[in-house]
């Protein structure tokens, strides 16, 4: 059937224009091509397309009944040949991504304005979890990328860092005074300690440091969002660990002080992930791409 592609749509030029002549023009090709194309495709068949008279061709009822159904078929190759264009082009399709809350609200929010404006025609699906439910949406093909905090440590995830930020301590008015000057690690850890849920990627990596310098946390909360460790510290009710990129804004208001360690939490990363050795969207790409820029 597949073979006989060519001649289906030669016979559907041949029947709109209901002449050898004109068809062969129209294909860019000669009159005995067409002919012959025609007569192949009868003998396949088994069938008469077209009765030849003194005034031109004209369907059988064999032709007739073919021609519906090509018409029907070439109509829909053409129409999934333009949405093939149009994804091209950006004009339609979709985009998955999976994120977190935090880093949606804090990072992303300005590069989905950006895509969105662009090609308003994608369709943006966020899908909201940690950072290992983000990998799994990923990996079970239910996202194209995710936007995350690094390290992830994921054979079947290409990992692409693209912003650094760093974990620091803050807290409001009514600790205010120890922020006048480097404090210890051990002065640290008896104080009221505000810390996401050990699910986070985020408090992982700032545990693991503490650890490695023989220390355990020990928080006196532990919550579900930045957002909500960022107002208990500005209410007073300890110091809280958050990002510092993200809480600029309060710091420079003067409703959040940052505390001085003695050592600096190292540096970590927010990431791009997908999957290895599958090719992204065209989509998916060009909002990689426009993120990975900075």
């Amino acid at each position: 059937m597949i073979g006989n592609l060519d001649l289906y749509r030669i016979f559907n030029v041949v029947s709109g224009n209901k002449s050898f002549s004109k068809a062969a023009q129209e294909l860019y090709m000669t009159q005995s091509a067409v002919s012959q194309a025609i007569m192949k495709l009868e003998n396949e068949l088994g069938v008469q397309l077209f009765h030849r008279t003194s005034k031109g061709i004209v369907l059988t009822n064999e032709g007739k009944l073919l021609n519906e159904y090509i018409n029907s078929a070439l109509g829909m190759i053409n129409a999934g040949e333009e949405k093939i264009l149009e994804i091209n082009k950006l004009n339609t399709g979709q985009l998955r991504i999976a994120v977190g809350d935090t880093i949606s609200r804090y990072f992303l929010l300005p590069y989905l304005e950006d895509f969105h404006a662009r090609y308003p025609g994608i369709r943006l699906n966020i899908l909201n979890g940690t950072t290992s439910e983000i990998c799994d949406y990923i990996k079970s093909g239910k996202a194209d990328v995710g936007i995350c905090n690094l390290p992830i440590n994921d054979e079947n995830l290409e990992i692409i860092p693209c912003m650094e930020v760093s974990d620091i301590f803050v807290c409001g008015d009514k600790f205010k005074r120890i922020t006048e000057k480097p404090i210890s690690f051990e002065y640290l850890m008896k104080m009221p300690l505000i810390f996401l849920e050990r699910k986070s990627n985020s408090r992982k990596f700032v545990e693991n440091f503490f650890k490695k310098k023989g220390f355990q946390l020990s928080p006196a909360f532990e919550l579900g969002s930045h957002d909500l460790v960022v107002e208990f510290a500005k209410i007073n009710l300890g110091i809280s660990c958050v990002v510092k990129e993200f809480v600029n804004n309060y710091l420079e208001r003067g409703e959040l002080y940052e505390l001085k360690l003695e050592e600096e939490i190292p540096k970590r990363s927010i990431g791009i992930c997908h999957l290895k050795n599958v090719p992204l969207s065209r989509a998916a790409g060009k909002f990689v791409e426009k993120i990975h820029k900075i």
